[in-house]
């Protein structure tokens, strides 16, 4: 028991200098071509699923305490002011340090808490070997990648490819991927489908309550900062929802199920620990 809280303690020590050094380095972003998708969050859903959600809402801390630094001492962009308490109050006024500390901490920390849910649930609704629950879960995986491929192709490839073809393209993923879902049927690739939602859930999680936060919170201010009419802002947001978002939560979909089934082989999920 010692030895496996000090592993735990290790690991989380672990995560969280991960977390750190993305955050203040390039390699928390991806380039792909027309954006740079944020894995910053990635530590804090692997932590969730192996040390569980109370480490994971920690790391999640983490994960929102390096943007409040990034966002207070570096302020590169005009939108800072959302995630830095004391910028905001320079904004909005004492309103605004509120609103901040909500929306830099809040949704990191439910990121270090949700996908570790979504796993145990998928993975139940997997190894329960019901039709209709399986049925559904692949659905929803392949109707992701399609809107993801079809939003990609749309954005880097605007005057070479048509709307139309965009769409068969993306239609084309999402059966390909339909079609080996339901073809793996076995206990590993369970795991690994499970693992995949989890990280689509993490980054979802942090972009719709950041995005909402934002549009909730500061729909003036935020508008004011990008340069649009105040009308306009729900269209941005929108924008960075239905593209940014998906696009980085199917990245975060790919590496945790990779990473994360790399990792079963030198330690059990926190889920299966409990299970046991």
């Amino acid at each position: 028991m010692k030895n496996e809280k000090t592993y735990e303690l290790v690991l989380t020590a672990l995560f969280t200098a991960i977390i750190v050094i993305m955050a203040f380095t390039p390699l928390g972003y991806i380039p792909l071509v027309v954006i740079n998708a944020t894995i910053i969050h990635i530590p804090v859903i692997l932590g969730a699923l192996f040390l569980g959600p109370k480490k994971g809402a920690f790391l999640g801390f983490v994960f929102g305490l390096t943007s409040f630094i990034n966002n207070t001492f570096k302020a590169a962009t005009a939108s800072a002011f959302v995630f830095s308490p004391v910028i905001a109050y320079n904004v909005v006024g004492v309103s605004g340090i509120f609103k901040s500390l909500y929306i830099c901490f809040v949704p990191r920390i439910l990121v270090g808490v949700v996908p570790y849910f979504i796993y145990v649930l998928i993975h139940r609704v997997l190894k329960s070997e019901q039709k209709a629950g399986r049925i559904v879960v692949d659905a929803a995986a392949s109707l992701i990648l399609f809107i993801s491929v079809r939003a990609f192709l749309i954005r880097l490839f605007p005057e070479a490819l048509s709307v139309s073809m965009c769409t068969v393209i993306g239609l084309i993923a999402g059966i390909v991927l339909l079609i080996a879902l339901t073809v793996s049927g076995s206990r590993k690739g369970n795991i690994s489908i499970a693992l995949a939602y989890a990280g689509l859930s993490g980054a979802f999680t942090n972009t719709l309550f950041v995005m909402s936060g934002i549009f909730i919170l500061y729909k003036e201010a935020y508008a004011e900062a990008v340069g649009v009419a105040g009308e306009a802002v729900l269209d941005v947001i929108m924008g960075v929802v239905t593209f940014n978002g998906i696009v980085e939560a199917v990245v975060a979909a790919i590496i945790v199920a990779g990473v994360g089934f790399a990792l079963t082989k030198v330690k059990p999920l926190y889920a299966a620990k409990k299970s046991a």
